[in-house]
């Protein structure tokens, strides 16, 4: 198995990220100051239930520049998860999963975290949290939220040493 060396880092530039987008949507403009340069961020979705992340994880797998880019993926379950303090992607002989906690939280059941998870199921390159993954949460990102959202998290992840 190949060590997640990544890991911490991409967790604490994604960390980053969620905290700009947080305080974008506290104030009436979502324009920021990033490293110099105005900013408008998109809305970022938030959910209430896992039926809600499932309609969207749905509806994201169905766009077509995902279906364009990844063309054989295969469909994704989102199920409830006890603990409230992560989410995670799983993949066995059933079938993949995301799963996320029940009751709302303050970051987990928001459309950054659940892209997160969407990548991985997109990639299975090892380590989980490598170039290959990271590349591919920026892809989807774009995709799926526009290009600010793509730049923000590459720009960050840079930053953070990421590859």
């Amino acid at each position: 198995m190949t060590r997640d060396s990544q890991r911490s880092k991409v967790y604490a530039a994604e960390g980053f990220v969620r905290t700009l987008f947080d305080r974008a949507a506290e104030h009436s403009s979502r324009t920021i100051e990033f490293f110099g340069t105005n900013l408008t961020l998109p809305p970022e979705a938030r959910f209430a239930s896992v039926e809600s992340v499932q309609s969207y994880v749905d509806d994201v797998l169905a766009l077509g520049p995902v279906r364009e880019r990844w063309p054989d993926v295969a469909a994704l379950a989102v199920r409830p998860r006890r603990g409230v303090t992560a989410a995670h992607y799983e993949r066995d002989e059933h079938g993949a999963a995301i799963a996320v906690p029940e009751r709302r939280t303050t970051w987990a059941l928001r459309e950054l975290v659940v892209l997160h998870e969407i990548a991985h199921h997109l990639c299975d390159a090892a380590p989980p949290h490598g170039p290959e993954f990271v590349a591919t949460f920026c892809d989807l990102a774009g995709a799926v939220m526009g290009p600010e959202a793509a730049h923000v998290l590459r720009v960050v992840y840079a930053k953070e040493g990421v590859r």
